[in-house]
């Protein structure tokens, strides 16, 4: 046995290293919840002024909600114009009223006290947003305690009441109801709804008039009266819940000839370094106190700098995604360019996993909308296409169907071909998935007959 020293190079990753990494990956909410535990945690972080100018600001519209709450006076003068309601949430129900359960328990109260009630009341609290019933009252009938006919006479109940449609267990119930309150003489349509929705969505009139023993232009009224229903009775009410907002680390602005990307850190802290604990540092304490604010000023610069990477970086991806991708910016969906991560790290001058990293979990705002930044990176179709991307496809794609004869709609071959001879060439299998994609039926879906 042989010993013996070698000398070899190994990449080991420091702890500031692994941190810039987990920071650089991080959300905003993310990255905020984060900023907040160590500003909680070590005590020579402190954030700026103006971050404690804002928490003033959150906590005064936190007392103004409440005054809005318990004075009676304040309520119902701002009840007299919604929309000059500084603090009045948007799509969140204000009160019980608001919601699909509120509205049916507000009409509720006007039935006397009898076990129907009760079992419409416990089906009000289990209808989805929609306003449908997706249980069956089986399997409901033992978390109730209530027996099955009760159930069914509680749901024959929530059915009678506004919206029209509530309570429907099925689509063609939900059109059902519909008809018969709207119209409870039109048989021709109420029998298509029953029957007839898998031929009505395929535009099939002619089978549709011979199953039902009508005239075809008789059957193609009342299935315009079909269309013209609400197949979701329950969703123009407030949510129960509040809506999660997503929000923008970056934001494109248009100027006079071009475009510019912006951090979106208005909300962000800055942080620095509390000035007490470094004159205390600098006044030769004991040595226990002495390691311990070094350690603490060590752990805070390496949290700033790791903060301060993550944003340069992800600007940097950005300003180079803005570059590449001006077109969607000028003209919109439809108009991207391929680029991988590969094509970013190259101009950027880092890593194709840094660039992963960075736009993981990041949104850009822009004109068109709020868009993850993945959203922009897309593989050039094909190795001689002309630059298409699934992107550029999906919209010619469409085109193609909205400018094709309805009478005779193209299949998928055939918009296969189409797009080809316009320079994007695909697949049949490709052309179908991102048909599914977009929510274009198929052929028969799409086909009108006379």
């Amino acid at each position: 046995m042989e010993l013996k020293l070698e000398q070899k190079q190994a990449q080991i990753l420091s702890p500031a290293l692994i941190q810039s990494m987990e920071v650089l990956q991080m959300g905003s909410q993310e990255l905020l919840e984060f900023v907040e535990h160590t500003l909680q945690e070590n005590p020579v972080l402190e954030a700026e002024d103006h971050f404690e100018r804002q928490n003033d600001s959150h906590e005064e519209l936190r007392k103004l909600e409440w005054l809005e709450s318990s004075d009676r006076q304040n309520c119902l003068y701002y009840q007299q114009d919604d929309e000059d309601r500084p603090l009045a949430p948007f799509g969140v129900a204000e009160n019980e009223e608001d919601t699909l359960y509120g509205h049916l328990l507000f009409q509720l109260q006007g039935f006397p006290a009898e076990p129907a009630v009760d079992a419409a009341r416990f089906l009000a609290q289990c209808l989805n947003p929609s306003g449908w019933l997706d249980e069956s009252l089986e399997d409901l009938a033992p978390s109730s305690g209530l027996p099955l006919s009760t159930l069914e006479d509680g749901l024959r109940l929530i059915q009678s009441l506004d919206p029209v449609g509530v309570g429907a267990r099925s689509l063609s119930e939900c059109l059902c109801l519909q008809l018969q309150h709207n119209n409870p003489t039109d048989m021709l349509a109420l029998r298509i709804a029953r029957d007839g929705l898998e031929a009505l969505a395929r535009n099939q009139y002619g089978l549709l008039a011979r199953r039902m023993g009508a005239d075809v232009g008789a059957v193609r009224a009342a299935c315009e009266r079909i269309r013209a229903l609400n197949p979701r009775p329950g969703a123009g009410f407030a949510s129960r819940e509040s809506p999660s907002y997503i929000t923008p680390d970056l934001i494109v602005v248009e100027q006079y000839d071009h475009f510019e990307v912006l951090p979106n850190d208005r909300f962000f802290p800055k942080l620095n370094l509390n000035s007490t604990y470094t004159h205390m540092l600098e006044e030769h304490p004991d040595q226990d106190l002495e390691h311990y604010l070094t350690d603490k000023f060590r752990q805070a610069k390496w949290v700033m700098s790791a903060i301060e990477q993550r944003r340069s970086t992800l600007l940097a991806c950005a300003r180079c995604i803005l570059r590449r991708q001006e077109p969607f910016f000028r003209l919109g969906p439809g108009h991207l360019s391929p680029m991988l991560l590969s094509d970013v790290a190259a101009e950027v001058g880092v890593h194709e996993s840094t660039v992963s990293r960075a736009i993981k979990d990041k949104y850009l705002q822009c004109a068109r909308g709020v868009y993850p930044l993945y959203y922009f990176f897309s593989r050039k179709l094909g190795e001689d296409g002309d630059g298409s991307t699934a992107d550029t496809a999906k919209a010619l794609l469409r085109r193609l169907v909205e400018e094709e004869d309805k009478h005779h709609p193209l299949s998928d071959q055939k918009l296969c071909e189409r797009m080809e001879e316009e320079g994007c060439q695909l697949s049949r299998r490709t052309v179908a998935k991102y048909r599914e994609e977009l929510h274009i039926p198929n052929t028969a879906g799409r086909k009108q007959y006379n």
